[in-house]
C-alpha cells in the first residue's frame, strides 16, 4: 500500500484532468507501474462478472468513495456510511449472472445489510466479506453453503423491482469481517479498473473536492475505509457545487 502511495503522489503520473467545478475525472492512460502495483497477482479477488465489459453487458458505472453522486447524497443515503460511496456499483442488465469473486462461504441471504431488494453476502478465508446487492430475486444459495470463485450466486437487478429500465445495476462491497465497516474494493480485486469504465461520464466516476484539502481521496485508490455509523467524512464546508 504504501508503494501505491508513493506512485499516486507523482502527479505526472496521474493522467488526470481538474475542470472547474466539475471534480477530478480519470483519464483512460493511467500509469502501468500503478496498475500493476494496485491489482497485481496478490489481489485476493476477482470481477462478479465473465466476459468483457462492453455497453449491453457491463460496465463500471460508480467507483468505491468520495464520489460526486455519494456527496451529493452524504446526508440522505450514505450518513450511516460516513457520508462515502461504500461499494463499487457495475451497470448490468437485470437477470444478469452475478459471480463468487472468491472461494467462500455464504453467512447471509436477505440480511439487514441494505441493498435492496436482495443481498447475498460471503465469507471469504481472509476473513473479509463480500456482499452482493440490488439482486433482482432471493438467491437460489443456502446460509452455510461453500461456493467457489466464478461461481454463479445470484441475479442483478435494480433498487427497487420497478426500475430495471432505467437503474440496473450491481452493488458490491467488501467489508470488514465484523461487517461494521468496508474496504475498497479496487485494491482488493484484480482488474484493468480504468477500462472498465467505458470511458461513460458520470457523477459516479468523478471524485468530489474539498477546497480545503483539494488533494484528498482524488484517485480511486487512495479512498479511506468506512466505519458505519461513524462520522460524515466528506461533510466540507466548502466545495465545488
Amino acid at each position: 500500500m504504501e508503494q501505491i502511495k508513493t506512485l499516486l503522489s507523482r502527479r505526472r503520473l496521474l493522467g488526470m484532468g481538474l475542470a472547474a467545478g466539475a471534480g477530478i475525472i480519470l483519464g483512460s492512460e493511467q500509469p502501468t507501474e500503478i496498475i500493476k502495483v494496485a491489482h497485481g497477482q496478490a489481489a485476493p479477488f476477482s470481477l462478479p462478472f465473465s466476459g468483457p465489459p462492453g455497453p449491453a453487458t457491463w460496465y463500471l458505472r460508480q467507483w468505491y468513495g468520495n464520489t460526486r453522486w455519494a456527496y451529493r447524497q452524504h446526508r440522505a443515503l450514505y450518513s450511516q456510511g460516513q457520508g462515502l460511496h461504500f461499494g463499487v456499483d457495475f451497470w448490468t442488465p437485470c437477470g444478469s449472472e452475478a459471480l463468487a469473486i472468491a472461494d467462500g462461504t455464504v453467512i447471509s441471504i436477505d440480511g439487514p445489510y441494505g441493498s435492496a431488494p436482495h443481498n447475498l453476502l460471503i465469507r471469504h478465508s481472509n476473513g473479509l466479506v463480500s456482499l452482493y446487492g440490488h439482486l433482482l430475486k432471493r438467491s437460489s444459495l443456502r446460509v452455510g453453503q461453500s461456493v467457489r470463485q466464478g461461481e454463479p450466486v445470484g441475479t442483478t437487478g435494480a433498487p427497487s423491482g420497478a426500475d430495471c429500465d432505467t437503474h440496473p445495476h450491481l452493488h458490491l462491497e467488501i467489508r470488514e469481517g465484523n461487517l461494521g465497516g468496508t474496504r475498497n474494493p479496487v485494491t482488493l480485486i484484480n482488474a484493468d479498473w480504468y477500462n472498465l469504465t467505458l470511458g461513460v461520464p458520470s457523477e459516479g466516476l468523478q471524485f468530489q473536492i474539498d477546497l480545503d484539502n483539494p488533494a484528498r481521496w482524488q484517485n480511486i485508490y487512495d479512498q479511506p475505509n468506512v466505519r458505519f455509523g461513524g462520522a460524515l467524512l466528506n461533510d466540507y464546508a466548502r466545495s465545488w457545487p
